[in-house]
């Protein structure tokens, strides 16, 4: 589909969700005209038309904080996009890494229904530490110490996970083994892979 097909409203605008290509968290919802959806696929990174000043606007020229858009989809009405990037800093004027970060409902049934849910929070708690690097954090502190400190502890983790099988202990297996996925979900993220490229190589495999 070329843009001109797009439907775009009576202002000539088009909402664009965008989302951390990696995590999958929403980032933040804005505004695309025609000419700032040329830039942003010209450019590889977003641009946006500002409705309250009423031109367009580069993310991150000022901040620093851009988006390396890896793809734009439409909708099946064409009235709407998804724009995923990759961020080089927090989405939200914030400061936040999403501009989503208040709730109105408390909870959610179907992620607790979801056994497998806390690895998507974590991954996206890991992609939220990693741009927004809280002080404090031991995320933060893995992040900063960089490459060597987080293969080390991968290393530490599976050591302590072949002592405790070993010993066949149990209680300690699964201390250790939390341990080592946090830390793998940390490594991940530094090398710039989301869990679902995992799982699909594992879907390949099982095909």
């Amino acid at each position: 589909m070329k843009i001109d097909s797009l439907r775009f409203n009576d202002d000539g605008l088009i909402p664009a969700v965008v989302q951390d290509a990696r995590s999958k968290e929403v980032l933040t919802l804005a505004y695309m005209n025609k000419e700032s959806l040329h830039k942003t696929i010209e450019t590889k990174e977003t641009w946006f038309y500002s409705r309250s000043r009423e031109e367009l606007w580069h993310k991150g020229a000022t901040s620093g904080n851009t988006q390396t858009v890896t793809d734009v989809r439409y909708d099946c009405d064409a009235d709407s996009l998804v724009v995923l990037v990759e961020p080089h800093g927090p989405a939200c004027h914030t400061g936040s890494y999403s501009c989503f970060t208040s709730s109105l409902i408390k909870g959610d049934v179907g992620q607790a229904n979801d056994p497998f849910s806390i690895i998507r929070d974590l991954e996206k708690t890991i992609a939220m530490r990693k741009h927004e690097r809280p002080e404090g954090a031991y995320t933060t502190y893995l992040f900063n110490e960089g490459i060597d400190k987080i293969l080390k502890k991968i290393g530490e983790e599976a050591s302590e996970i072949i002592i405790a099988a070993k010993n066949r202990d149990l209680e300690e297996m699964r201390w250790e083994s939390a341990d080592f996925l946090f830390h793998w979900l940390v490594l991940l993220e530094e090398q710039g892979i989301s869990v679902d490229d995992v799982l699909e190589t594992l879907r390949e495999r099982h095909q």
